[in-house]
């Protein structure tokens, strides 16, 4: 599967994703002055912080590990990268597209934002994230599918745990 194969088929998810992030974006101000729980806003502020992390790590880390051609976006790898973020998630990326909706409904704490929220994640998770995997299992194939076997698509939680976890287990 080519680049541009992969970004038509996941496309109508990414335009989606776009307007839903645009919308849950546009609203939050407007609605913010209704939230009423701090400890939940500040998990919010929380998970926005982890979200400007893993969006940013990874170029990064594509950059210095994944044989990019001079000039050529981070996104075109040659090699598979599995250190840094991509030791802990498949996906770093991907999980900080879904940590913005998640991060906007816990910061403003309206349902229309949550719903927004969740609508995004849905569109991430199970539009965009299985054509990243077959893109991914075509360029790199079974070295890919052994790490996928090891580190999880995008489940923070348990790739730092697998990753604190001693040797051997």
């Amino acid at each position: 599967m080519s680049d541009s194969s992969w970004r038509r088929g996941a496309s109508a998810s990414w335009y989606a994703w776009i307007a839903v992030l645009v919308i849950q974006l546009g609203l939050s101000p407007f609605l913010f002055s209704q939230a009423t729980l701090p400890a939940v806003q500040f998990l919010g502020w929380a998970t926005w912080f982890i979200m400007c992390i893993l969006g940013w790590w990874p170029v990064v880390e594509l950059r210095r590990r994944g044989s990019v051609a001079k000039g050529a976006s981070y996104t075109e790898t040659t090699r598979l990268v599995d250190t840094g973020p991509y030791a802990i998630v498949r996906h770093p990326q991907y999980l900080s597209f879904m940590l913005i909706n998640l991060s906007l409904a816990l910061i403003v704490q309206h349902w229309l934002v949550a719903i927004l929220g969740a609508v995004g994640i849905a569109l991430v998770y199970f539009g965009i994230l299985p054509d990243a995997e077959r893109f991914n299992l075509s360029r790199f194939g079974d070295e890919y599918r052994r790490y996928a076997e090891k580190v999880p698509r995008v489940n923070l939680v348990s790739g730092v745990a697998r990753l604190l976890r001693p040797s051997g287990r």
